[in-house]
């Protein structure tokens, strides 16, 4: 019994440094401490918390030190006896003051700090920032470009436990974005922070930053990006079910990528285009443009009087963005939360009904508004709802209709 026992903590013992070795390969990058980010507000905080975590150390080894020795010097089988007395005016005093001194010391960096953190005066562009369940909404104010920036398709895929993408073959795993905000380098950009829905929370460590998006309430923070780069976060806060899967990418270009950039956002976004573009990706000159998302893709090529298949195929890739983390991708739902849509009164009965429950939400439930998407995924979601998982009504609702239902 005992050799068996023996041989059964040496398996476990090899499973555990199996599994210690495998988690060393996959975060070969892992640091235990904040990163210095790549603005001077973030380096700040750095500093700050590096100052903070030393006089804490400090303190610690004193005080642990001392009663250490305590606990070793005056122990009773060393026939110590205590001292019997009940205060000590000096050093009562001392361990007042001194506590005293330390707090002032941290005060006084520290609301240097928070006074630069709140200045967003003088900024030279402003980006709004609007959380959604599950995603992000920016508007450049400055600029008349805005978009929703969703989880990536790969990883929403393979976090959904599709057969043929798994996630450890995903690149950036739940933290890439179909439309990064990009923003111009060594510029001090202004982000003003709400929500559509529920409380979330704007964090990109790099920036040093982390904010709530507060329905009702506008939040300011700014950054000033010294290096250009692919800078990643995510929702800090819990707000429902999908929390973990709207990430934040923020790609940090040079000057004249960034003017570039935003010209061809503006050319798409021209009275002649249907739709609102969807932001892509900028690339050098000397490199072709990235595509864009296919749902976003197809919103832009929608025509006035689309047709029923047309509407079928942009409605696919849009409920699947927008919709299938909730009712499944097969409209099955997960009840009673989340209700199936196949077969459902709602998406058999009347059409406009449908729509105003897509565009309103429903008040009470987990179903929300989902009016920040553009006329023509709107119309495509509801046609393809109606028509998908043998639903079959053979109506479709066209981008005239939503912009009027508004």
């Amino acid at each position: 019994m005992r050799l068996e026992s023996k041989k059964s903590a040496a398996r476990a013992g090899g499973v555990v440094f199996g599994l210690l070795a495998a988690a060393g390969t996959a975060h070969a990058d892992f640091a235990l401490n904040m990163t210095p980010g790549v603005s001077s507000v973030s380096r700040e905080v750095y500093g700050l918390h590096m100052l903070l975590l030393w006089i804490c150390t400090a303190i610690g080894v004193l005080v642990f030190s001392a009663i250490i020795y305590s606990v070793i010097k005056f122990r009773r089988s060393k026939g110590a006896v205590a001292a019997q007395f009940h205060h000590n005016t000096t050093v009562e005093i001392v361990w007042t003051v001194i506590p005293m001194l330390i707090l002032i010391s941290i005060a006084v960096p520290a609301t240097k700090v928070l006074v630069v953190m709140e200045d967003t005066s003088n900024s030279d562009l402003s980006i709004k920032v609007t959380g959604y369940q599950w995603r992000w909404g920016y508007e450049y104010l400055d600029e008349g470009i805005s978009f929703i920036s969703s989880l990536d398709r790969q990883s929403d895929l393979a976090r959904q436990r599709n057969p043929v993408i798994k996630p450890r073959e995903v690149e950036n795993y739940l933290l890439e974005v179909d439309n990064p905000v990009v923003v111009p380098v060594g510029k001090k950009i202004r982000f003003l922070l709400t929500s559509n829905d529920v409380i979330h929370s704007w964090w990109v460590p790099a920036l040093g930053w982390k904010r709530d998006a507060i329905p009702g309430y506008i939040n300011e923070l700014w950054t000033r990006i010294e290096e250009p780069g692919i800078y990643r976060g995510q929702c800090a806060e819990l707000c429902g079910r999908d929390h973990a899967f709207m990430p934040i990418v923020v790609k940090a270009v040079p000057e004249d990528e960034y003017r570039a950039w935003v010209e061809e956002q503006k050319a798409r976004m021209a009275p002649g285009r249907q739709e609102p573009a969807q932001a892509a990706n900028p690339a050098p000159a000397s490199q072709p443009q990235q595509a864009l998302p296919p749902a976003a893709a197809a919103a832009q090529d929608v025509v006035a009087e689309p047709t029923l298949a047309e509407l079928m195929q942009l409605g696919e890739q849009a409920y699947l963005t927008n919709c299938a983390s909730c009712h499944q991708a097969d409209g099955t739902g997960m009840p009673p939360m989340f209700p199936a849509l196949k077969g459902s009164p709602v998406v058999a009965g009347d059409i406009d009904a449908h729509l105003e429950v897509v565009l309103r939400g429903v008040p009470g439930t987990a179903m929300v508004s989902f009016a920040h998407l553009s006329d023509a995924e709107l119309a495509a979601i509801v046609t393809y709802k109606r028509n998908a998982w043998g639903n079959d009504t053979g109506e479709l609702i066209r981008p005239a209709d939503v912009r009027a239902a508004r």
